[in-house]
């Protein structure tokens, strides 16, 4: 879908990395087994863009916590992130898993063993409720049945508010050093919650 789908464009092939199988919904795979074969790769990508910066602020990660790789591989990511670029900032958004729109019965574990990561790793990990998307969308929107399409661009949205003082002039949030400063009230308390209002559909 990334390389072939209607936003390919968007992504350069060369920056692109893809394994012939999946971490099957485990941590453990995702981070000790197809994590150690691919993180050399994904981290040459990335400071190979790295280098390309004439500025690096820090890093925004985009994952979900209850999956194989979102948690298992994200969290090595996380790990090697601090480790080459330690006084870099590093923000999370991440798809947090509910009960009632599980794709797997791990999920609950997944999601408690990417947590301590981002406890060390993460400076600011933004949460965004799967339980309450689909909501708003049925709720708000009128679509009964959403497809990931339609989540997509709904967080695409939130993320797009969030990170809008980093695009544009104002007081507030000019860096990603700020979002700490002004969000975080303590190191290991980093985790706002993304609430987004109001939601209206288009009739």
């Amino acid at each position: 879908e990334v390389r072939s789908g209607i936003y390919s464009a968007l992504f350069h092939p060369d920056q692109l990395v893809s394994g012939n199988e999946d971490a099957a919904n485990n941590y453990a795979r995702g981070h000790y087994t197809i994590g150690k074969e691919l993180i050399d790769t994904t981290m040459d990508r990335i400071r190979r863009m790295a280098d390309a910066c004439s500025g690096l602020q820090g890093f925004l990660v985009f994952h979900s916590f209850g999956g194989g790789t979102g948690s298992g591989f994200a969290s090595l990511i996380m790990e090697r992130l601090s480790m080459d670029y330690g006084k870099k900032s590093k923000l999370g958004f991440s798809i947090y898993p509910a009960p009632q729109v599980s794709t797997a019965i791990v999920e609950p574990y997944n999601a408690i063993l990417y947590t301590h990561t981002t406890l060390e790793h993460c400076d600011c990990a933004f949460l965004v409720d799967n339980q309450a998307i689909y909501d708003i969308c049925r709720a708000n929107l009128n679509i009964n049945r959403p497809t990931y399409t339609n989540l997509n661009r709904l967080i695409a949205q939130i993320i797009s508010s969030i990170t809008a003082s980093l695009r544009f002039d104002g007081a507030l949030n000019v860096d990603l050093n700020e979002f700490q400063t002004n969000l975080v009230p303590y190191p290991r308390i980093h985790y706002p919650l993304a609430t987004y209002g109001p939601v209206v559909s288009a009739e």
